[in-house]
């Protein structure tokens, strides 16, 4: 399958993201995957957090729980606009960071790159909005094991951490959206709740709208990273160089 600018799909990268989407899904429950979810709630905060500045508000307190829940205290200027952006942060923050992820390691092939920005960002967040002790606890101590990934994994490794990271985001993004927004008990204490009170339009409809939203900007990107650019230098064809003689 090629796209219109030449590139082709990548069938080792689409086993590789099949592979780690199945590890991820299979092994969902294991203990040791409690620090990735965590890590992709703090996802979801930050994407609150971003969205809060980006309207012109601040942010007081991000706080990360161990059951996997969070929340992010800010203040909002007035409006019915920014309070939406806000509210919708979260799910759209995380969705953003699964495919970011997606791309950079599969796509653009970063590498340690990758590692070192989640390095900085966790830094920054624990440090600067760090509500309790757990929560920069986990910020900081994530930090500086994906720093020191960075810097002494080999080249594969780096890789594969790389590629687990990204497909395990995206796929806890489309948990997340399923488990808050389509069961309905969750669904009145959530996002979408909120922004139902605020604008009279039905928590399900803001269901709907944020998982059209990032299933296809998910999906978007997955089809990008999938699929290879062409490498090296495009020669003219014989008759084109015969034209030019």
């Amino acid at each position: 399958m090629r796209t219109a600018s030449g590139a082709q799909l990548d069938f080792s990268r689409l086993a590789l993201l099949v592979l780690m989407l199945g590890v991820g899904w299979y092994f969902w429950d294991s203990p040791v995957f409690w620090p990735l979810k965590v890590l992709v709630v703090m996802m979801h905060e930050s994407g609150h957090a971003i969205a809060t500045l980006l309207v012109g508000g601040s942010v007081d307190k991000i706080h990360l729980a161990a059951n996997e829940s969070g929340s992010c205290l800010s203040r909002l200027p007035p409006g019915v606009l920014a309070k939406v952006a806000v509210y919708s942060g979260g799910y759209l923050g995380s969705a953003v960071a699964g495919a970011g992820l997606l791309l950079a390691t599969f796509r653009f092939r970063l590498r340690r790159w990758v590692l070192g920005a989640a390095c900085v960002w966790l830094a920054v967040m624990g440090l600067v909005y760090g509500g309790d002790l757990f929560t920069k606890a986990f910020c900081l101590g994530t930090a500086v094991v994906l720093g020191l990934c960075a810097k002494y994994l080999p080249d594969g490794a780096v890789d594969v951490v790389n590629l687990f990271i990204a497909a395990f985001t995206a796929l806890y993004a489309v948990v997340d959206l399923k488990d808050d927004l389509w069961n309905a008990a969750v669904r009145s204490r959530s996002d979408a709740a909120l922004l139902a009170d605020l604008t009279w339009v039905p928590a399900i409809v803001w269901a709907v709208l944020w998982t059209l939203l990032a299933v296809g900007l998910l999906g978007v990107a997955a089809y990008w990273s999938l699929h290879a650019k062409p490498r090296g230098l495009q020669m003219p064809s014989v008759s084109t160089r015969a034209r030019r003689v």
